[in-house]
């Protein structure tokens, strides 16, 4: 989620119903601590509790001077990133490629959990590959280093978000050890959410891809969890409103140049299953400055109350078949 989780998008998510956001990958080499990109990662100015920084790297020493860090500008949990499938990382030996080095990873968990008086908690996945999967042993040794929580992705390295999350392995890894688990991958809707938490009984879900533009999946899955009903879709005044304070905070952190660019992708998401939306996004992606593109944004909701009062956006299959 890097390049996604940024701060504005985390408070959204809080406010929207999420217990719990984690920042972007924040890399553990010293060099980079004082770059404009890992200083804006790791901003945590104003937001909601718990604050989540997640830190990568593959030397013990750098990951656990850069929980320090971390912890030192206000950071209440530290989150190490083996999880992540993405060529880049992996080739620099981080993220899940340090699954193939079990001792290793048992420096790096021991390194962090040693050098910071607040939670350590770790993302990861079910192994390298299909014939190289590890999670149990990968978990127990986390469990043994004093980590706090375990975040498992149904995949291995190598399936990257392709076919199916293996939910199996989530449920053996919840059975083997004592710290609460949170399943993650594929969790699209609010009944896959509570599909996956019967199946694994693990503590927590996880979202990632599916609240991209949808933000408030966090509140519909909550509500549905405890009461056994649906939310309806969002009002389109209300979505309207959410956008608009989202884009001017995300400007407000980016700034006027950066912030166009990089709100773009954030607009294409919030519209791509609505009604117009394709070619909406085509047309706004042109746009050069911040003033066109909230008025552009506003005069695309306006044109939903067209179709309703409440988004028409496309339901996924297992909420039609549920």
């Amino acid at each position: 989620m890097a390049g996604v989780t940024d701060r504005p998008f985390r408070q959204l998510c809080k406010q929207l119903g999420a217990g719990y956001a984690v920042s972007e990958m924040a890399a553990s080499n010293p060099r980079l601590w004082a770059t404009e990109k890992s200083a804006r990662r790791t901003d945590h100015d104003g937001e909601m509790e718990p604050k989540a920084v997640q830190i990568a790297g593959a030397d013990p020493r750098d990951l656990a001077d850069c929980a320090k860090f971390n912890v030192d500008r206000g950071a209440q949990v530290i989150d190490i990133n083996m999880g992540c499938p993405v060529k880049k990382v992996c080739n620099s030996w981080c993220g899940s490629a340090l699954l193939q080095n079990e001792s290793l990873v048992e420096k790096i968990l021991h390194a962090v959990v040693s050098a910071v008086d607040v939670p350590v908690t770790l993302k990861f996945r079910t192994g390298w590959n299909r014939e190289n999967k590890n999670a149990l042993r990968i978990a127990r040794i986390a469990e043994q280093a004093g980590i706090a929580m375990l975040t498992l992705h149904g995949r291995t390295r190598a399936d990257g978000y392709s076919g199916e999350a293996e939910y199996e392995t989530i449920a053996a890894v919840k059975a083997a050890v004592g710290i609460p688990v949170v399943a993650n991958g594929d969790i699209t809707t609010p009944h896959k959410a509570r599909l996956v938490l019967e199946q694994t009984g693990a503590d927590a879900v996880m979202i990632g891809r599916a609240a991209q533009g949808r933000p408030w999946i966090c509140r519909e899955i909550a509500h549905f969890l405890a009461t056994g009903n649906l939310l309806p879709a969002p009002l389109v005044d209300e979505v309207r409103t959410l956008m608009d304070e989202h884009l001017r905070a995300h400007y407000a952190f980016y700034g006027e140049f950066l912030g166009v660019r990089t709100a773009r992708k954030h607009i294409g998401w919030y519209v791509r299953d609505l009604p117009g939306g394709e070619q909406f996004r085509q047309k706004m992606n042109l746009l050069e400055s911040t003033d066109e593109q909230l008025l552009a944004v506003e005069q695309f909701f306006e044109s939903q109350w067209h179709f309703g009062e409440r988004l028409q956006y496309r339901l996924a299959e297992d909420v039609i078949a549920a």
